[in-house]
């Protein structure tokens, strides 16, 4: 994650993000630089790319669950939405 240097938007994933979920890219972005954050990795639904995932908050502190991979040292967001009581659990107990 340190080399990361910014986001690779995919224009058809963005507006999936924000009509399922209504979660934006923006919001996505203000989570990874908001403490705390967790990442672990999720390798259960991908062999093709290292996937990750990260419990964090946005700047209006709405905690969020997303799901990423690294590209060519730019976070890609696959997936975004809010955290659920059980995920809410584990963020706040680390």
């Amino acid at each position: 994650m340190l080399d990361v240097t910014g986001f690779d938007w995919d224009s058809g994933n963005i507006n999936k993000k924000m009509l399922w979920h209504k979660v934006s890219a923006m919001e996505c972005e203000q989570m990874f630089f908001n403490q705390p954050l967790a990442v672990a990795e999720n390798s259960e639904h991908s062999k093709l790319e290292k996937r990750h995932f990260s419990l964090g908050v946005t700047d209006a502190w709405r905690k969020l669950f997303v799901v990423f991979t690294v590209r060519k040292e730019k976070i890609r967001v696959i997936s975004a939405r809010d955290i659920c009581r059980k995920e809410r659990l584990i963020y706040e107990k680390n």
